[in-house]
C-alpha cells in the first residue's frame, strides 16, 4: 500500500466517522495535489537551477576530459585613437604572464576552455583572470585553422576597485593549429573620456596531450 493510499484512508476514515463525506473527498483532493506538486517540482526544477546544473556539468566535462593547456601572455596594445599619446608612454604594454587551463574539443569540432592567468597590468601591477571561453574553428589549410567566438571571466585588478574581482565579457579569435594557438581578446573603449581607451590584448596557448 503506498504512502499516499494509507495517508488518504486516514483522512477519510475520520472524516466519514464525523458525518462528513465531502470532508473525505476534500482530503484526498488535497493529497494528489501536494504529491503531483511535489512531483512537477522534481520534474520541473527551476530555471536557476537548470542553469546551475548545466554549469556544473560542462565545468565537470571540461576539467575531466579536457587537455592541459599553457597559456603565455606578451603584449597589451592601447589603442592609439583611443588614448593621448602621453597616457600611452605611462603603460606597459609588455604584459608578460602565465595561466594554466583546460582546453576541450566538442563534439562539433569547436573549442571551450576553463583557464587561470595572472599577468603584468597596463601599470607594472599584477592582474589576475579566471574563466571560461568558447570558440568557432574554421580549418583553412591543413592542420591551421582559425577561430572566433567569446570569453566570460572575472579580472581583479589594483587600479579598478582596489583589486576586487569584476565579471566582463569580452571577443575572442585566434589562428594556429589545434596543439598551438595566437589568440587575442579585444577590450572595448568603455568611456569618451581621452585617459581610457581599447586595448588588444595578445597571447598563446599550447596544449599537452
Amino acid at each position: 500500500m503506498t504512502l499516499f493510499t494509507t495517508h488518504f484512508l486516514k483522512q477519510a476514515k475520520t472524516a466519514v466517522s464525523g458525518g462528513s463525506l465531502a470532508a473525505a473527498l476534500l482530503a484526498a483532493s488535497s493529497s494528489a495535489t501536494a504529491t503531483n506538486s511535489a512531483t512537477e517540482d522534481v520534474k520541473n526544477p527551476g530555471w536557476w537551477q537548470q542553469t546551475k546544473d548545466m554549469v556544473l556539468a560542462k565545468t565537470a566535462k571540461i576539467k575531466d576530459e579536457g587537455e592541459t593547456s599553457l597559456f603565455l601572455s606578451g603584449y597589451a596594445y592601447h589603442g592609439r585613437n583611443t588614448y593621448t599619446p602621453e597616457r600611452i608612454k605611462e603603460f606597459n604594454e609588455n604584459a608578460w604572464g602565465l595561466g594554466y587551463g583546460k582546453t576541450l574539443r566538442n563534439q562539433n569540432g569547436d573549442e571551450e576552455y576553463l583557464f587561470g592567468m595572472a599577468i603584468s597590468d597596463s601599470h607594472y601591477d599584477p592582474q589576475f583572470m579566471a574563466g571560461y571561453a568558447y570558440q568557432w574553428i574554421w580549418p583553412i589549410a591543413g592542420k591551421l585553422e582559425v577561430g572566433a567566438g567569446w570569453t566570460a571571466l572575472a579580472i581583479s585588478r589594483r587600479d579598478i576597485w582596489g583589486g576586487v574581482p569584476f565579471p566582463i565579457a569580452l571577443p575572442l579569435a585566434s589562428i594556429g593549429t589545434r596543439d598551438a594557438k595566437l589568440m587575442a581578446a579585444y577590450i572595448p573603449r568603455l568611456s569618451s573620456n581621452k585617459g581610457n581607451g581599447d586595448v588588444l590584448f595578445v597571447f598563446g596557448r599550447i596544449n599537452f596531450n
